[in-house]
Parts: structure tokens; sequence; C-alpha cells
């Protein structure tokens, strides 16, 4: 009987401790996020260069593209590029002004119109600072050095388990409270993952930088979706 008793006893405090581990990092992370998106709302605008990779170890599919964002608030827009004779030009523009989005194809010459209709399991730019604050639990998983910097590593699992994506793990600089990179894990395997090789914040830019200029695109073919 005593030694039920000590087992039991252990089995509850053993319970508590794992209970209060996870509220720590649950209030870590929320700390973190907190700084992230403070940041991110301080800046007027940012401007980055990033690579993009797709994954997916089943299927075996691998695939990496490079590109620039600049963002302003709800607004954005990003190249792709590739290499052409070891040179990398652009392939292909999204231009979204928070109304509107034109999608341009470099090798058609051709951009597609249509109106910003952003559903809320979409995983926006803009979205990636403010995800914790609804729909998502979320947790500091670990801290990892490389070279001189320390980078948090925060998890997030959406509530919602009929979503498509059931992780999405983000880095962030422990120092400039910068995201690093985050990753989306769906069901399927696929994985997407954007990483930042350089960020820029409080440039200055227009609100027309986010709009079309069409005299920019000699002979373009535009297709009006909306």
């Amino acid at each position: 009987m005593k030694q039920l008793f000590k087992t039991i006893t252990l089995f509850v405090v053993l319970s508590i401790n794992s209970n209060v581990f996870a509220q720590t990092q649950e209030q870590k992370a929320q700390d973190i996020l907190v700084r992230v998106e403070q940041k991110f709302k301080e800046t007027s605008a940012l401007k980055a260069k990033f690579s993009y990779e797709i994954s997916n170890p089943a299927n075996k599919i691998q695939d990496a593209v490079k590109g620039e964002f600049v963002m302003k608030k709800n607004k954005f827009r990003l190249k792709l590029t590739k290499l052409v004779n070891t040179k990398e030009v652009t392939d292909q523009e999204v231009i979204n002004n928070g109304k509107t989005v034109w999608t341009y194809l470099k090798e058609s010459n051709e951009v597609n119109i249509s109106d910003y209709t952003p559903e809320d399991s979409e995983i926006t730019p803009d979205k990636v600072f403010t995800l914790y604050k609804k729909d998502y639990k979320y947790a500091l998983i670990e801290e990892v050095t490389e070279g001189k910097k320390t980078y948090q590593i925060i998890d997030l699992q959406p509530i919602d388990k009929n979503k498509k994506h059931f992780k999405i793990r983000l880095k962030i600089n422990k120092a400039t409270h910068s995201v690093k990179s985050w990753e989306i894990f769906e069901k399927n395997q696929n994985r997407f993952k954007y990483t930042i090789s350089e960020i820029a914040y409080q440039i200055e830019v227009g609100d027309n930088y986010f709009n079309f200029n069409k005299s920019s695109y000699p002979g373009v073919v535009e297709n009006d979706m909306r």
C-alpha cells in the first residue's frame, strides 16, 4: 500500500511539473511572438530577400526558387527569380495593393488580374507575424546557435484539425526579434519553407509601388479575371 501511495504521488508530481513546463514554454513563445509582431507593426515597410523550398520526401519532390518581397502593412510585391546564364532574372511577379492582385509571367509576357479575396487558411507574408493571435496553439521548442547568432524555434499547431497543415515552425533571431524562416508542414507530407537571407526595416516606398504599371511591361497581355 505504501509503495502504491508513493507511485501515485510521483505520478501526480510529474503530471504537475509537466503541465507547468508546457505552460512555461507556451508563455515564453507568446512573449517572443508579441515582440516579433510589435517590430512588424512599428515598421512602415520592409524589404527582404528569401529562398522558397518545396519538398515531399514520399514523392521525391525537391524544388527551390529565390526572390524578394517588399511589404507595407497588407500590401506586398513579390518577385521570383531564376538563373539565366549565371545571372538571376525576374521570372514572375505578384503585386498586391490590398484590393487587387496582379500576377505577371515574364515568359509569356502576360498578367492575370484578380480581386484580392484572402482565405482564412491562406498564409500570406503579413499573416506570419500574427498567426499566434487566434486559431493556433504554440510553444517554444528550443534555442539553437548558428555561428554567433541564437535562434528561437517555435511551433504553431492549428486548433482546427481539418486544416491541410498540422504545424508551422518559426525560426526567430533572438537578438533582433526578426523571423529568419517559417516552414509549413502539410498532412500529405508537403513542406514549404521560406528562409530570409537579408531584411531591411523602415524602408521608404510609396503606395503606387504596389500597383501594376502597364507601361513598364511593353506588349503585355492583360487577362482580367475579376
